[in-house]
């Protein structure tokens, strides 16, 4: 049977458009996929760069503690942080007397604790401070210190800044003294941590950590407690100095820090590891350089001149808390049921590193 013409013309034309089809298919397949190889490159590239950032600054690990069994009364942390930011109140560098009571009230403590007590006193400016220091299981096995400043910036009430700290640190003193880890604790509250004498060597964690340089080799760290009290749970309440960190660490500020030094890492993660899983509170850590705005904001950082290795555990600061050095800084807005969590977990941390 014979084609007819037009049956002839549609062929020739279909063919034509199959032979331009695959030349276009030819043409367009190869770039199209070069352009995908490429973003998916990239992609691997930005991948594998998170996963290495990941790693070193944030240091994930599955090791963790045992769940504590410990329990630390959230009404006391309160009484704590309402005394000292409300009775004490000012508590800053010009009012050394609400500085004195603050040091008198810790002491009382510390000794009801069953530490052994001291006052280191210092003289700035013709004024009178001093840091106190509660010391357990003296010669013990390697010594950890634990501080925290118990003055406050200006004349706000500093309840998270940082009474909560001070709270924290009493609390721990009781744990101690009913169940005394097996090393040497020394306790330290300091003062003067606040302008304008932070980065100075009026500091009262400065003359700590010179007054200690010479132990360094039976020294295992130091931990400073800078803000543990407040917590929040709705998305978007953390905030990060990078957005490459807001990649790596949660939205939500439900979560208790560990922070330090790019080459402490052995320290932080130590640290961390002892306080995870201790309670439900999720603990992250990060090392960083000192150039990072918060790793050094602290009284940690007046330690590592001397080769002593020091962390900071904190809620992390005006990161989270809006209120950090206002008015607003007030006994009322922080999380107790959370901060007594932080204190079981540093409490732990110590007995397990």
């Amino acid at each position: 049977m014979t084609s007819s013409p037009t049956s002839q013309n549609c062929r020739v034309r279909s063919r034509g458009n199959e032979s331009s089809s695959d030349q276009n298919h030819g043409v367009g397949n190869p770039m199209k996929r070069k352009r995908i190889m490429s973003v998916v490159r990239i992609l691997c590239m930005v991948g594998l760069v998170l996963l290495v950032t990941n790693c070193f600054v944030a240091q994930p690990t599955f090791r963790q503690n045992h769940a504590s069994t410990v329990r630390v009364s959230a009404e006391r942390l309160k009484d704590h942080v309402s005394t000292l930011s409300q009775t004490f109140h000012p508590r800053d560098w010009e009012h050394p007397g609400n500085l004195e009571k603050c040091a008198d009230y810790i002491t009382t403590h510390f000794t009801k604790a069953g530490a052994t007590v001291e006052s280191q006193v210092f003289a700035v400016q013709g004024k009178r401070y001093r840091n106190v220091i509660g010391r357990f299981g003296a010669g013990q096995g390697g010594k950890v210190v634990v501080g925290a400043h118990y003055d406050s910036y200006s004349e706000t009430p500093g309840a998270d800044d940082n009474a909560s700290g001070i709270a924290a640190l009493i609390e721990l003193a009781y744990l101690a003294g009913g169940d005394a880890p097996q090393r040497e604790l020394e306790l330290v509250a300091y003062v003067l941590e606040e302008p304008p004498f932070f980065g100075g060597p009026e500091m009262g964690s400065a003359i700590h950590a010179k007054s200690i340089a010479g132990e360094k080799a039976r020294i295992k760290g130091v931990i400073v407690l800078e803000m543990v009290g407040c917590f929040k749970d709705e998305a978007g309440s953390q905030s990060y100095p990078t957005s490459l960190l807001r990649l790596l660490y949660p939205s939500r500020g439900n979560f208790i820090a560990v922070a330090g030094r790019w080459d402490q890492g052995d320290w932080i993660k130590a640290v961390k590891v002892g306080m995870k899983g201790t309670t439900a509170l999720p603990v992250y850590s990060i090392r960083a350089p000192a150039l990072l705005p918060g790793i050094d904001f602290s009284d940690h950082y007046n330690y590592w001149p001397y080769g002593l290795k020091a962390a900071m555990i904190t809620d992390t600061s005006f990161y989270r808390n809006k209120a950090y050095h206002t008015s607003e800084d007030t006994p009322e807005r922080l999380d107790y049921g959370r901060m007594s969590k932080v204190v079981v977990a540093v409490f732990e941390a110590i007995r397990s590193i």
